[in-house]
């Protein structure tokens, strides 16, 4: 399953302290079953002192097999410790599928 690969992935790269990879598909115009919309959170030491462009970039390098193979789209929600105690866990909704390619 892509989505275990991806959890397997990125648990090795950054040591999460929290690590959510929720497989959005059933969201979009796919079928039953399909791994192609995913929306990680991930909370880690390692994005101390980073700005959100280099933490999504160091994710999208990690997933860059997966995301150039098996993705469709990916969100992706990056805090360390500090940020994700501020917001007590809430990380935003995703949006509902607009409808592309129907």
């Amino acid at each position: 399953m892509i989505q275990d690969l991806i959890e397997r992935k990125l648990q090795s790269a950054f040591t999460p302290i929290h690590l959510e990879v929720l497989n959005e598909s059933y969201m979009h115009n796919v079928p039953p079953g399909s791994e192609s919309h995913f929306k990680v959170v991930l909370v880690s030491e390692s994005f101390e002192g980073k700005r959100l462009i280099a933490r999504h970039r160091a994710i999208n390098e990690v997933l860059a097999d997966e995301l150039e193979n098996h993705i469709h789209a990916l969100s992706i929600h990056t805090y360390t410790e500090v940020e994700w105690n501020e917001i007590n866990g809430a990380f935003p909704s995703s949006p509902k599928c607009a409808g592309g390619g129907q």
